[in-house]
């Protein structure tokens, strides 16, 4: 073997730097057992707990140290399906932004394409500036759009002469700046919202939305509030640090005597809180229970203190204490500076309420930018007012000359610069040490004011943390099952080279967590599936390899030659068959979401992490066993012989499998027409709850118990709501599946449906929950424990790209299959045999989803379940074609007839063994990992049967039978 040494080298490293990368999951696992015990229930106080670590040091590598927020963003990220929490797509509503920009115009022609846009969307994947354009292009009749947008805030962008097309073009700069805002907006409300780990992210594909997780939130209603809420922009004048420094002072000291005349229990509680959370200067938390964590300025600027972002809650406590805040000036209202600094200190600002409000609020502004300075490498931003503004502005200035003026969003400090002067005529120009991009932010944060962008939930998932937990322990369990059982079985068949396998298969599994970790990627629950799937993918690399060396050895060759030709002999069928698998992977993940891509990720990195244990990882242990005159045994005398000397015609009865095929697809196309698919939420839209219940309950109960609320949804549709038992051999536990009010995006909507579940479900419990306690999905075992919605423009993007996925997926696998073997004949037939299993589940799925006693939906899951059983069927089927092509090489006067026989012959040990270890960890994860995933899993066992029986009598036949034809022609 070449290059020994530098592969040793690189197994070594690699090791090291998946060590290094798992170390940082339990440096962060500790301390969050830390907070727990500490909390000792309390959500909050352990909240509190993890956030005044996030800037200590808790993992010292001598000169290399971590802080607690550093590790965190190193460790193994769980998904929300297996740790709890809120999953919300929100689309930015341009149609309001667009209404806006001109100015709430009633021009019916306008008007009329706002709704013929507006219609369009449901069901089409283009962004809603394009479907506008569309319907005004269609109904415009001669107008030009010129006209509706000729309002005095556009006037220097926009001309009366100008073309549609260009109009269009600052329309959708427009609303992309107003998207962009909106998006900061977000992000700055999540990070005050108390939740370890957020995830935002705009999603590209489609303009205007915005993808955003929140792990272990409490309350899902407080999150649709806070993420639906309008901006609300304002311009304060401030107080001075020197203007203040006094009354921080006096309200220390009055702090420190209202503690001392507490009672002595709650003297020791606040000590208790206080060595948790250690201060922020050197000041005695007892003595001085504000200016411990609370360093006030001294100088003329706004700023008049500065705090750690761990203690803002404690001093937002102490000043709004009313005997402390009575020390301040009245018409005094203190708020925080949006983002920290480099050391996560937070700014303090105090701003001059005038009869409670600010001096101006941002219904002023009508355009802002920001630009770079004329010869200077700092940015500006730009900011014009309309004529009321304007006014008003030039009041303000002129009155706070030398002094502050706060520019504020949602009661958060962006920006307090000095008025220099009077500014008269609207126009103001805000300089500062500002980046481009700083600037452009601000820019954008001071047209929210002016633009409508509401935020609405097109899509979201709520997941208990009881769940999120029932999910971890199913997985792993499974996954501890499956694993020892795919141990085991390699060890029994393959004697000593199972053993060897086995090594590879735990280095393997080491190498994936550690990519998975190191690339950021997200582990769900399909995601362990993906890695346990690829535990049984990863043998079929070992199984091939094996099979080859047994071949040699029985041909009389001797071990080292006997290693070195098995190898050799079996890579280009691991490589053609992983590549294959790889593709569908890559599909999954360009096209799937959440979970999907959950799946896809630890299904690619788990191909090549397998590739390179199985292929070298084995190839080394071998090679120093052979060095060290080790007996290596291949078989044991029960396996040694295992379907060898097979001589089965296969090409002859493909007749037979035609019709047998033949008819296992009528009958599926019959089911289709007749029962139809039981399709989910993600493909129909509406919303689908897990509810839990306290007793055992039938399916007809609780239907009889929503029928009064849900026989008629809000488009008059009898039966819009669908019950089954979900998961638990207890039967206390329904998924409940609705349209009511799916396509309405309003804000109290989701409430009314929890109270609506809640009106129909409580008298079937017997210990009464009440309806925050049914409907807290983060609270209580009972209840609600998961619920998610999917809107109809969702819906119909996820069948697009369901499509698209499954399409693209059998065209790459063609031209790579075509290109690789030199003949379409052998693509045709890999993708007819493809395109059999992924129709054969599908009416499997349509047959059985009434009578099964698990979930059988078509849904994102399933659309994953079909790619990768197109991966799987397609690997399978490579192997034999990569046999084919090896004997025709080998033997070309053979008959095509007898080198195709043979080939399947020869490969029938590794198809059997294959098949037979990918079930048994399917059916391992079937019976152990849970309700979530088991129509899933259901999907994939039956997908490898059929995989299997394909790769035999469907995709080689097809290949046979157009070789032949084409053959004869040529001839």
């Amino acid at each position: 073997m070449q290059n020994k040494g530098a592969l040793t080298l690189l197994a070594v490293l690699l090791a090291i730097a998946c060590a290094f990368q798992l170390s940082f999951s339990f440096v962060t696992s500790h301390v969050e057992k830390n907070a727990t015990e500490y909390a000792q229930g309390d959500y909050d106080k352990e909240y509190t707990y993890l956030d005044s670590m996030k800037s200590e040091v808790v993992y010292n590598l001598g000169m290399i140290k971590y802080t607690y927020g550093e590790c965190l963003e190193r460790e193994i990220n769980l998904g929300l399906d297996l740790r709890g929490g809120m999953n919300v797509t929100m689309e930015i509503a341009v149609e309001d932004v667009i209404r806006s920009l001109s100015e709430d115009s009633k021009d019916p022609i306008f008007l009329q394409s706002l709704v013929d846009a507006r219609n369009a969307q449901q069901s089409s994947t283009e962004d809603y500036v394009t479907l506008f354009a569309e319907a005004w292009k269609h109904n415009a009749q001669g107008n030009k759009l010129a006209t509706v947008f000729s309002t005095v805030e556009l006037r220097d962008k926009i001309k009366p002469d100008m073309s549609d097309e260009d109009v269009i073009k600052v329309i959708r700069q427009e609303t992309e700046s107003a998207i962009d805002n909106s998006f900061n907006v977000l992000s700055n409300r999540i990070d005050r919202f108390g939740v370890v780990q957020p995830n935002i992210q705009r999603l590209e594909n489609r303009t205007g939305r915005i993808l955003i997780e929140l792990p272990g939130v409490k309350d899902a209603e407080r999150v649709r509030k806070l993420l639906q809420g309008t901006a609300n922009l304002e311009f304060w004048t401030t107080y001075t640090a020197a203007e203040t420094y006094q009354s921080f002072v006096l309200a220390d000291d009055q702090m420190a005597k209202i503690n001392a005349a507490n009672s002595s229990d709650s003297v020791q509680q606040a000590s208790a809180d206080t060595t948790v959370v250690a201060a922020a200067t050197q000041a005695d938390p007892k003595k001085n229970p504000l200016l411990a964590y609370l360093m006030p300025d001294q100088s003329n600027s706004p700023v008049v203190g500065y705090a750690r972002a761990a203690d803002t809650s404690r001093i937002n406590t102490i000043l709004n204490n009313p005997q402390i805040a009575s020390l301040f000036p009245r018409d005094l209202k203190f708020m925080w500076g949006v983002k920290p600094n480099a050391q996560n200190i937070f700014e303090l600002y105090a701003m001059k309420a005038i009869k409670g409000k600010a001096a101006l609020d941002g219904s002023a502004v009508s355009d802002a930018s920001g630009n770079y300075q004329q010869n200077n490498s700092t940015a500006e931003v730009s900011m014009s007012m309309n004529a009321d503004g304007a006014k008003a502005w030039a009041n303000i200035t002129r009155d706070n000359i030398g002094k502050y003026i706060a520019i504020t969003l949602d009661n958060y400090v962006y920006s307090a610069p000095v008025v220099r002067g009077e500014i008269t005529g609207g126009n103001s120009s805000i300089s500062g040490n500002f980046t481009i991009t700083e600037a452009k932010d601000l820019a954008n944060v001071l047209k929210s004011g002016k633009l409508r962008a509401p935020a609405r939930i097109v899509q979201e998932s709520v997941v208990g943390p009881s769940l999120g937990q029932e999910s971890i322990n199913a997985g792993m369990t499974s996954f501890a099952i499956a694993f020892v059982l795919v141990l085991i079985y390699m060890i029994l068949f393959y004697h000593t080279a199972g053993l060897v396998a086995s090594v590879a298969l735990i280095c393997n599994l080491f190498f994936l967590f550690g990519f998975l970790v190191s690339f950021g990627a997200v582990l769900t629950l399909p995601g362990i599936a993906g890695i346990v799937l690829t535990m049984g993918m990863a043998v079929d690399s070992n199984v091939i390899i094996y099979e080859r060396i047994k071949e040699e050895l029985r041909s009389g060759k001797g071990l080292t030659l006997s290693l070195r030709e098995g190898y050799s002999n079996a890579y280009s069928a691991i490589i053609d068959g992983n590549v294959t698998t790889l593709i569908t992977g890559i599909v999954l993940f360009v096209f799937g979401s959440g979970p999907v891509q959950g799946f896809a990720t630890t299904l690619i990195i788990g191909i090549l992490t397998s590739l390179f244990c199985a292929i070298f990882i084995t190839r080394l242990v071998f090679e120093r066993m052979v060095s060290r005159n080790r007996h290596i045994f291949f078989s044991n005398r029960f396996t040694e012989n295992f379907l060898t000397g097979l001589h089965i015609d296969f090409v002859e009865i493909r007749k037979y499998t035609y019709v047998l095929s033949s008819s296992l697809v009528v009958i599926g196309i019959i089911s289709l027409c007749t029962l139809g698919l039981n399709k989910g939420v993600d493909f129909s839209g509406g919303r689908t709850f897990v509810v839990r219940f306290d007793k055992t309950i039938t399916a007809n109960e609780v239907r009889d118990a929503l029928r009064e609320n849900f026989a008629v949804d809000a488009d008059k549709r009898e039966n819009s709501f669908e019950v089954k038992q979900y998961g638990t051999v207890d039967q206390k536990q329904m998924k409940i599946t609705t349209q009511y009010r799916y396509k309405d995006d309003g804000e109290d909507v989701a409430k009314e449906i929890n109270t609506m579940l809640y009106n129909s479900l409580s008298s079937l419990y017997e210990n009464k929950l009440t309806e925050e306690e049914f409907t807290t999905t983060n609270t209580n075992p009972l209840g609600i424990v998961s619920a998610e919605k999917v809107g109809a423009s969702i819906a119909h993007d996820i069948t697009v790209h369901a499509f698209w996925a499954v399409l693209l997926s059998l065209i790459a696998i063609f031209i790579y299959i075509a290109f690789r073997f030199k003949n379409w004949q052998y693509g045709l037939g890999g993708v007819v045999a493809l395109m059999h299993d992924s129709f054969l589940t599908i009416g499997v799925f349509s047959l059985f989803y009434a009578v099964m006693p698990f979930d059988l939906t078509i849904d994102q899951s399933f659309i994953a379940a079909i790619l990768t059983i197109v991966g799987y069927s397609i690997n399978d089927t490579v192997v034999i074609f990569d046999r084919i092509r090896e004997n025709v090489s080998l033997y070309p006067k053979r008959s095509i007839k007898d080198n195709m026989n043979a080939a399947i012959n020869a490969t029938m040990p590794r198809t059997i063994n294959t098949s037979g270890t990918t079930l048994v960890v399917l059916l391992a994860i079937f019976i152990f990992g849970g309700e979530v995933i088991r129509g899933f899993i259901f999907a994939l066992m039956f997908g490898v049967i059929i995989g299997t029986f394909s790769s035999v009598f469907v995709a080689a036949p097809i290949t046979f039978d157009c070789l032949r034809k084409f053959w004869k022609k040529s001839e």
